[in-house]
């Protein structure tokens, strides 16, 4: 009936082509190599899967006194994460979620009006446009650049900013760039945003992903501005099925005081975040080490085997990874990268991501996951090599 809907939920829902070839080969088992695996439980790692499922039992469980912000023993082991990062973060300064996606819409709904700007990274990921129209949001994109590695913009992210510009988002590091905000540029941004009066919404999910010894927090040092800084057990433990994240307020102190005092209404409103994960949460913050370190392994072996293939076609290179599960392949600029990620799937059967997926630009540029086992990995580079200029 017309009129029925809201129009943030006026979608364009009909099947893309690129959608719809992935359907049909996923029916007909034609995906030889799935290179776009970001679910770490598909991948062959090894959990412990007692200890993970043994701390959703618990006796307190059966009784119910919500906080706000969540259960005071899960904030404190959320706490201590940081503390391991050389971040002081106190446990008052953070509101637990189900997600890292729940965050950014209490954060749209504490600091947006509708029709009010948020400026976000491009390339990122595609995401945060569904989140943002969800709350009446608009995005607004500013580039990052890649000259001998990825790099923020600067002086083009505030020529975007606006009157009605409320907020900057920072996806550290990024996916699917694996870019961390160097010193300088952190520093940069907080006083930029303190100049304008705009909030900093940082989402660390992969910063646990590291391939050298980079990227500090943004939970540690100064806060000239505002500061929320987003994470949760999706990428932290590899365990997205079991839906616990949370956002940590830092910043000049009478902002923060009154960020977390409305965030409370917000989060009470909802209470979201259930009794038996939060008292798991301690458990599982404590196990992912184990889940990390494999993944990281992972990651490593797939990228120095990727640079030996890459050695026999030099048409193809890869940009520099610095952190995360993702890999941005350069290609030559002749097909449009969803009509040859079509191509690829149909001739090779190997699954990937069209560059333009993240925001990058239709033409020369191809995205793989560095999580599949080794043997898949290997195959599904190989065959998009053989097949590229098919």
């Amino acid at each position: 009936m017309k009129g029925m809907f809201s129009r943030r939920t006026a979608w364009d829902i009909s099947e893309s082509p690129y959608a719809a070839a992935v359907r049909q080969a996923r029916s007909s088992d034609r995906i030889a190599a799935d290179l776009t695996l970001s679910n770490p439980t598909e991948c062959g790692f090894d959990y412990d899967a007692t200890s993970i499922l043994h701390a959703l039992i618990h006796a307190e469980a059966m009784g119910y006194d919500p906080d706000p912000r969540g259960i005071l023993s899960a904030r404190a082991a959320v706490s201590g994460y940081y503390a391991a990062h050389d971040a002081a973060v106190s446990a008052d300064n953070l509101i637990l979620t189900t997600s890292t996606s729940e965050a950014y819409s209490y954060l749209f709904r504490l600091l947006c009006d509708p029709g009010d700007e948020v400026l976000v990274p491009r390339p990122s990921y595609p995401l945060f446009d569904f989140l943002a129209g969800l709350d009446n949001v608009h995005l607004v994109p500013y580039p990052l650049f890649c000259d001998h590695g990825w790099h923020l913009d600067l002086a083009s992210l505030e020529a975007h900013i606006g009157e009605r510009t409320k907020a900057v988002m920072l996806v550290h590091p990024n996916n699917p760039t694996g870019h961390f905000a160097r010193d300088a540029e952190r520093a940069a941004l907080q006083q930029l945003c303190a100049r304008h009066g705009l909030a900093l919404i940082v989402d660390e999910v992969f910063l646990d992903y590291t391939i050298e010894g980079l990227g500090a927090s943004f939970t540690a040092g100064e806060h000239s501005a505002l500061t929320f800084v987003l994470s949760g057990m999706s990428k932290i433990a590899g365990l997205p099925q079991m839906k616990a994240a949370w956002l940590a307020v830092q910043g000049p102190t009478e902002l923060q005081r009154e960020a977390i005092a409305r965030l409370e209404v917000v989060a009470d409103t909802f209470l979201s975040l259930g009794t038996p994960t939060q008292l798991a949460l301690p458990v599982w913050l404590k196990s992912a080490k184990m889940i990390q370190a494999q993944i990281r392994q992972r990651v490593r072996r797939n990228l120095n085997q990727l640079d030996l293939l890459l050695e026999t076609t030099p048409e193809v290179s890869r940009l520099p990874v610095e952190a995360g599960w993702v890999v941005v392949l350069r290609i030559p600029a002749v097909e449009d990268d969803t009509a040859l990620a079509i191509r690829l799937l149909k001739e090779a059967g190997v699954l990937v991501h069209p560059g333009s997926f993240y925001g990058l630009p239709e033409k020369g540029w191809l995205v793989a996951s560095l999580l599949p086992a080794a043997p898949v990995f290997e195959q599904g580079i190989v065959g998009l090599m053989e097949n590229l200029f098919s």
